[in-house]
């Protein structure tokens, strides 16, 4: 019989929006960091749900910590993975196009002006380098965790416009990732206005379950959608995730760079 005390095997995180103290606290509070910043979960799985950057003070410094606990974990036998978050896109378009003039569908449009009305910090693009720029470019949409209660869905936003890019968790990795290697900037801005869209699941179980079909998975974990917008309180007063659709969908954003909590969810 299972350990009733022991730790979950894997782990979620949302939305952290660059506030690196507040993470490394929550991650030390889990069990997988420790004192100095290193890996301490072992054999475990932690995943990351995307949106590192802007808003916060240390977009860079969660990128670099990522990274670094990545390297770690897989030294121990354990695995850290990330997801692809709408800022990240926003970003890469940002260190790609800069200030060019796109006609969208929306009007005209640039990637700097964008990310500054999203909180973009000039601090982040000054300590990312080309190969974080290029590890954030090839982050996946979205992901399968195995656990005891069945495959999760992970993906950063709640909303069905992943279609877009595939049928598949595998297209819609690879459809993904096409596009953000475009030289084209408006196939990258398709992307961007894409995952900016949210709620499609929420008060929907019916289009929660026609989703999980499609893409698989019992239930899903999503952020990009703060929990205390969508209950109708500040983000500080938020102390766990919601779960919502019927038991087929859960919000771990829990507004961490307006007050709220880091919100590291077991599984399953």
């Amino acid at each position: 019989m299972p350990d009733a005390e022991a730790p979950a095997r894997s782990a979620v995180v949302g939305d952290v929006h660059g506030a690196l103290h507040p993470l490394m606290a929550a991650l030390r509070h889990a069990g997988l960091l420790d004192v100095h910043g290193h890996w301490a979960g072992g054999t475990r799985t932690l995943w990351f749900l995307g949106d590192y950057l802007d808003r916060g003070p240390d977009g860079a410094g969660v990128v670099h910590l990522v990274r670094h606990l990545q390297s770690e974990a897989a030294d121990d036998g354990g695995a850290v993975h990330a997801l692809l978050g709408n800022h990240e896109v926003l970003a890469l378009g940002r260190h790609r196009f800069g200030t060019r003039r796109l006609e969208t569908a929306a009007g005209p449009r640039s990637f700097e002006d964008s990310w500054r009305r999203n909180g973009g910090r000039d601090g982040d693009h000054r300590e990312l380098d080309e190969d974080d720029f290029a590890w954030l470019a090839r982050l996946p949409g979205m992901a399968l965790a195995p656990s005891t209660a069945g495959p999760q869905l992970l993906l950063h936003a709640d909303t069905t416009e992943y279609r877009a890019f595939g049928s598949t968790v595998e297209e819609v990795n690879a459809g993904l990732a096409e596009r953000l290697s475009s030289d084209d900037p408006l196939r990258h801005w398709d992307v961007w206005a894409r995952l900016t869209t949210r709620h499609a699941f929420r008060g929907r179980s019916s289009v929660a379950a026609g989703f999980l079909r499609e893409f698989g998975g019992v239930r899903m974990i999503h952020g990009h959608s703060i929990i205390g917008d969508a209950l109708g309180h500040p983000a500080p007063l938020t102390d766990g995730p919601d779960v919502y659709a019927e038991g087929l969908v859960v919000d771990i954003d829990g507004g961490l760079y307006d007050g709220g909590p880091c919100l590291v969810l077991p599984l399953p």
